[in-house]
């Protein structure tokens, strides 16, 4: 588990109506504040990676479809340096995760419709200054290979 990441089973109320799925209660540990939110989406197989932030931590969602998130954990100062840690979510895995500043992140649609994720930082989005750093998917700074591995 990398340092700094949290996760949150999520609980389906349901009835014959529908259903209903608490995300996320600002008196929760998994809430760090709110700066913006904002809705991403890949198409099968498509990769969108990798990206970290310095200063702002991430909760992620997948509300649509399945999707496997993968982190890598490049802090000098963390006790997860180096690691690498994959979450599969999605409808099938309703879950919340918290992602940290300085941890590289990025995600695959696993499913056979799109998977569509909602992200909720605790810092503001500033376009003129962005609180991003980007590598590409295969990069040679981060140990994964994002092709499916059998057995």
């Amino acid at each position: 588990m990398i340092e700094g990441v949290l996760i949150k089973q999520l609980a389906v109320s349901a009835d014959a109506r529908g259903y209903f799925v608490e995300i996320m209660s600002r008196d929760e540990e998994i809430f760090a504040g709110f700066g913006d939110m904002h809705m991403t989406a890949a198409y099968p197989g498509v990769v969108k990676a990798w990206h970290k932030h310095e200063q702002k931590s991430e909760n992620v969602v997948c509300v649509q479809g399945m999707a496997k998130l993968v982190l890598f954990d490049p802090r000098e100062d963390s006790p997860s340096r180096g690691e690498v840690m994959q979450v599969f979510l999605g409808e099938n895995k309703l879950l919340l995760v918290r992602i940290p500043p300085g941890v590289y992140h990025g995600y695959k649609c696993i499913g056979e419709r799109e998977a569509v994720l909602l992200v909720v930082s605790d810092r503001v989005h500033d376009r003129n200054s962005p609180d991003v750093k980007r590598l590409p998917p295969d990069s040679t700074e981060i140990p994964y290979d994002w092709r499916i591995k059998m057995g």
